[in-house]
């Protein structure tokens, strides 16, 4: 049996990924790698809340409350969203985090951010925040009810903000939805 020496043990500096480590949702320490994706310097950024990188509080919130729901100890938990970088460029990011806590889910948790080759449309008023949360949830293939146990609302009420989209930009079924959302929206 191998035994891992603690010098081929990597830091979170040296992976080639964009990673965080958070507590309660404050960035205590990141590679450059994830300094970069947001156009900052990674000194810039430590003791900083992550509120600094959405493009709006109410998406912070949004956010910190699903993850609040499903972030479990041990449990690797992902979503998809809308980040911003220094410039105010917006970009989807690819989200996975993992706490260390099952009691207090922030106290502790390490996060990887994968950026997305999804495009980000400038005219968002055709959807509302919750509309394009569950959007971004359907576009992952998760069915209503899994979308309305993350996010806490009834199976009927995340069909109904579909059917309401779906009506306002004339698509028939899902699969239009989520080619629709892939190509053009946020």
């Amino acid at each position: 049996m191998m035994t891992e020496s603690a010098g081929s043990r990597f830091g979170l500096s040296e992976m080639p990924v964009p990673l965080v480590y958070a507590t309660h949702r404050i960035i205590r320490d990141c590679n450059s790698e994830f300094a970069q994706l947001f156009g900052y310097a990674r000194e810039e950024l430590i003791d900083e809340s992550f509120a600094r990188l959405y493009p709006k509080l109410s998406d912070f919130a949004r956010t910190g409350q699903m993850w609040q729901a499903h972030l479990r100890s041990g449990q690797t938990y992902y979503d998809e969203r809308i980040m911003t970088g220094s410039d105010g460029r917006r970009f989807w990011c690819r989200v996975r985090g993992r706490s260390h806590h099952q009691a207090d889910p922030f106290a502790q948790a390490v996060y990887c951010f994968e950026p997305m080759a999804r495009p980000v449309a400038h005219d968002t008023g055709l959807m509302t925040d919750r509309q394009r949360q569950i959007v971004a949830l359907v576009a992952q293939g998760k069915t209503n009810r899994v979308i309305a146990g993350e996010l806490g609302l009834s199976a009927r009420t995340v069909e109904s903000h579909r059917a309401r989209l779906m009506r306002a930009i004339g698509l028939r079924n899902t699969a239009d939805l989520v080619a629709w959302f892939s190509r053009e929206h946020v």
